[in-house]
C-alpha cells in the first residue's frame, strides 16, 4: 500500500495570491491543502511560471509554517497563453512524461487552481493515466472567517466505485442486453452471458462483428437490434444496410456492393452508388458472408482497412465509413483451408466472433420465445392469440423434449405459431390444433429420410449404394448442412441414443459414419461430393 502522499498542482496567481498578515484571513487553495487534518501531504509538486516566483516564495514559506512535514518541489513551466489548449496540453504532457513516481507513493492531481483549460488538461492526463492518480478538489468554506481552511474532496475516476453511478451503469447495461433480446426474458445462462458481452462490444467497439451459428438462430434479428441500440445511443447516424451474400453473383455482386459508373458493363445504363456507400456512417450487415466471391472478398477487405474502394468502371475511389456486422452458418476456417475464403479477411472479421446457439441448445428459452412469437402474431394480424391450458402444456412439453429437432431453429417456432394462429378458431389454440402442428413439424424434420432426397446435392457418385444407405446418408447430410459444427450435428443425430450413455462423443460417431462414405466435415456441411467412394462400401451394396 502507498505510504507517501504526493500532490501535483498549479500555483494559482489569483486564488493563491496574498501578502501581509491579512493573507491568512483569505482562503488560499494550495496552502489550505496542507492545513487539512485528515490529509497529510508528504510532497507537493507545485507547477509555476517564472513571473510567479515572488508568489511562489510566499506560498512555500506559508506551507512550511503550517505543515513542516510537507516537502514542496517547485516545477517551472513556460506558458505564453494559459488559455491555449494545444499549448497547455503539450506543456503539461511534458511534465507528466518527465516525472517519476515510486511504487510506495499515492498521487493526487489538484484541480482547484489554474485556468479552466489547465484544469481540463490535468483531468485528461489523469483520465488517460499519464498522471496515474486520483483527482483532488479543494472546496472553500461556506463563510469566510479568519483561518478558514475549507475542505477537500478526492475523486476516483473509476466510476464503478461510486454506488449510485455503478447502479446506473448496471441498469443501462441491463436495458441494453434486454433490448438486444427484444425484451425476451431468456433463461439460458450461457446465452444471457453471451448477450451481455455482445452489448458491451457493440457499444464499445467499431471493429467488425462476426455472428455465427445455425440457420434460423437469430443472426439477422440480432444484427438489426445491434444497429438500433447503437442508433439509440447516438453512436451511428447512418442507415442499416442488409444484404444476403448468397443472392449475389458475378457482376451483380460487385455492382450491388461497390457500385458502378454508367457504361461499366452491358446493361449499366446509369450509375449506381452501391450498398457500401449507402451504409456510410451506419452499419452494413452482410449475411451469409461465406458465399462472397474472391474478388468481392478482396474489395471488402480494402474497404474495411482503408475505408475506400473502387466502383466498377471508375478510376476514382469512393469512401465509406461503416461498421460491419457479418453473419454465417459456415465454418470460415474450414473455408480458408479449402481456399474458398481469404485468410486475411477472416483475420479482420474475427476480432469479435459470437456464436448464436440453436433453439435445441436453449430449450429452456422455448416458453419466453413462444410468448414473443404470440405477441408478434398479434401485432401482425391485429388479433390476440392464446392457448388453452392443455394445448399450451402439450406444445411446450413437445418443444422442450430432446427428441424435438428444431432444425430450422426459431424460424420453425415462428412458422409453427403462424400456422396454429391461422387455424385457431376464434384466436384460441386448442389441443387438436397443437396435435396437428406437432405432426406437421415431425413430418418436416423427418422429411430428409424420404427417397426423394437421395438425389440431394452431395450424393453424386453414390448412386451404386443401396437405397437404404442413400436415404440414411441423405438425412445425415441434411443435418450437417444446417448445423454450424460437427458437434452440433452429432447432438442432433444421436439425441436419443446419447441419453442411455454415461458419456458420449457425438462428433466422433458422426466423423466415423461420414468416413465410411468418403466424407469429411467440410464436404458434408457444404453439400460437395465426397473425396472418394471406398471400395468396401460399393462391395457391400452390390
Amino acid at each position: 500500500m502507498p505510504t507517501k502522499r504526493v500532490v501535483l498542482g498549479l500555483l494559482g496567481p489569483i486564488l493563491d495570491a496574498g501578502s501581509g498578515p491579512k493573507r491568512w484571513e483569505k482562503w488560499r487553495p494550495t496552502v489550505a491543502l496542507c492545513q487539512q487534518e485528515d490529509l497529510l501531504v508528504d510532497r507537493l509538486e507545485l507547477l509555476y511560471q517564472r513571473q510567479q516566483e515572488s508568489l511562489l516564495r510566499t506560498v512555500c514559506e506559508d506551507i512550511r509554517s503550517v505543515s513542516p512535514e510537507t516537502r514542496v518541489e517547485p516545477v517551472a513551466i513556460d506558458l505564453k497563453d494559459p488559455w491555449d489548449f494545444e499549448e497547455v496540453y503539450d506543456v503539461l504532457w511534458g511534465v507528466a512524461r518527465a516525472r517519476r513516481q515510486s511504487d510506495d507513493e499515492e498521487l493526487l492531481v489538484h484541480l482547484t487552481t489554474g485556468s479552466h483549460v489547465e484544469q481540463i488538461c490535468l483531468y485528461l492526463l489523469a483520465e488517460s493515466r499519464h498522471l496515474p492518480g486520483r483527482l483532488l478538489q479543494a472546496i472553500p468554506p461556506s463563510r469566510q472567517a479568519s483561518g478558514a481552511t475549507g475542505r477537500v474532496s478526492v475523486i476516483d475516476l473509476d466510476l464503478s466505485r461510486y454506488d449510485r453511478l455503478a447502479a446506473r451503469f448496471a441498469l443501462e447495461a441491463k436495458e441494453g442486453a434486454s433490448f438486444l433480446k427484444a425484451g425476451i426474458e431468456t433463461r439460458n445462462g450461457a446465452f444471457n452471458r453471451l448477450i451481455d458481452q455482445i452489448e458491451v462490444v457493440a457499444l464499445g467497439s467499431k471493429a467488425p462483428l462476426l455472428l455465427t451459428g445455425p440457420t434460423g438462430a437469430g443472426k439477422t434479428r440480432l444484427a438489426q437490434r445491434i444497429y438500433e441500440l447503437k442508433k439509440a445511443r447516438h453512436q451511428v447516424q447512418g442507415s442499416l444496410v442488409e444484404v444476403n451474400c448468397a443472392t449475389l453473383r458475378g457482376d451483380q455482386a460487385m455492382s450491388a456492393l461497390f457500385g458502378h459508373v454508367k457504361g461499366a458493363f452491358t446493361g449499366a445504363t446509369a450509375s449506381r452508388p452501391g450498398l457500401l456507400r449507402a451504409a456510410d456512417g451506419g452499419v452494413l450487415f452482410l449475411d451469409e458472408i461465406a458465399e462472397l466471391g474472391a474478388d468481392e472478398q478482396a474489395m471488402l477487405l480494402r474497404a474495411l482497412e482503408e475505408k475506400v474502394f473502387l466502383p466498377m468502371g471508375s478510376d476514382k475511389e469512393a469512401r465509406s465509413d461503416f461498421q460491419l456486422v457479418a453473419g454465417t452458418n459456415r465454418d470460415l476456417y474450414a473455408r480458408v483451408r479449402e481456399g474458398r475464403f481469404r485468410a486475411d479477411l477472416l483475420a479482420r472479421l474475427d476480432t469479435w466472433t459470437f456464436r448464436l446457439p440453436g433453439l435445441a441448445e436453449r430449450r429452456e428459452d422455448v416458453e419466453p420465445n413462444l410468448e414473443y412469437e404470440l405477441d408478434e402474431f398479434a401485432r401482425r394480424q391485429g388479433t390476440r392469440l392464446s392457448f388453452s391450458k392443455e394445448a399450451r402444456a402439450r406444445f411446450v412439453s413437445f418443444a422442450v423434449a430432446p427428441t424435438s429437432k428444431w432444425m430450422g431453429n426459431f424460424r420453425d417456432l415462428n412458422a409453427a405459431v403462424t400456422r396454429m394462429g391461422t387455424l385457431a378458431p376464434g384466436g384460441r389454440v386448442t389441443v387438436e390444433v397443437v396435435e396437428a402442428e406437432l405432426a406437421r413439424l415431425n413430418a418436416a424434420w423427418s422429411g430428409a429420410a424420404t427417397p426423394g432426397l437421395a438425389l440431394a446435392p452431395g450424393l453424386e457418385g453414390l448412386e451404386e449404394l443401396d437405397l437404404f444407405d442413400q436415404v440414411q446418408l441423405a438425412a445425415v447430410l441434411q443435418v450437417c448442412r444446417t448445423s454450424a459444427s460437427m458437434s452440433e450435428a452429432g447432438r442432433t443425430l444421436f439425441a436419443r441414443s446419447r441419453q442411455a450413455k454415461t458419456s458420449s462423443n457425438d462428433a466422433d460417431r458422426l466423423r466415423k459414419y461420414l468416413a465410411r462414405f468418403g466424407y469429411d466435415w467440410a464436404a458434408a456441411s457444404s453439400g460437395r461430393p465426397p473425396r472418394r467412394l471406398p471400395a468396401r462400401i460399393l462391395d457391400s451394396s452390390s
